[in-house]
């Protein structure tokens, strides 16, 4: 796996380096600047961010691209602010210090499509998309969703639903990947989604 490593704190990069050798190509961007320029390049599998160096804004920002699956990282993870960053996109939220094995199982779990969060915070997310469903499901029917999808848009949301890759969508389809955003971004407009979290849990809720 390519993966990008952002923080400020050369010792914390230092760390998740040393960690990760062998098994990955690794690269560094040591200040927002370059964690932002860097991540808006495609070939990254997977991006983990070091929570100090980024706001919200930057985060949303590096998951703007629907390619970019985002691990943050704290030194002291908050169940609301997971939750929080998880609604803005992210894929993984951890803590900057956790072991080998558990970050490796981490990445792991991520690149097979899969969510990394706490189980507290899964739950309250889980509970949340529960209580939305049930408080505007007479609504939710009136409104177009994935029945206003044409079937390659269905084809692709069921694809993001499973975890795949803009690129290996693209293969299945045997489509651009070029071809392959730009029918996210109608995704996204006409399901009222804006990340491929949102998405997954929409196809996997219908």
């Amino acid at each position: 796996m390519r993966l990008l490593l952002g923080s400020a704190n050369r010792v914390v990069l230092k760390r998740w380096a040393n960690l990760l050798e062998g098994g990955h190509r690794v690269e560094r961007a040591e200040s927002p600047g370059a964690l932002k320029k860097m991540s808006a390049l495609d070939g990254y599998d997977l991006i983990l961010v070091h929570r100090p160096m980024v706001d919200r804004e930057m985060v949303a920002q590096v998951v703007m691209s629907p390619e970019n699956k985002v691990f943050l990282l704290s030194d002291r993870p908050d169940e609301d602010e997971g939750l929080d960053f998880l609604k803005r996109g992210i894929v993984g939220y951890g803590n900057t210090y956790m072991s080998q094995p558990r970050l490796l199982e981490a990445i792991k779990s991520i690149s097979n499509g899969s969510v990394w969060v706490g189980q507290r915070i899964m739950q309250r997310l889980i509970a949340e998309v529960h209580a939305r469903v049930k408080e505007d499901e007479s609504r939710q029917k009136k409104k177009p969703g994935l029945d206003s999808l044409t079937l390659r848009e269905k084809q692709i949301s069921g694809l993001v639903a499973k975890g795949r890759s803009n690129l290996e969508i693209a293969s299945a389809l045997k489509i651009t990947e070029r071809t392959v955003k730009a029918h996210l971004t109608s995704i996204y407009e006409k399901t009222g989604t804006g990340s491929r979290l949102s998405l997954a849990l929409l196809v996997n809720r219908g």
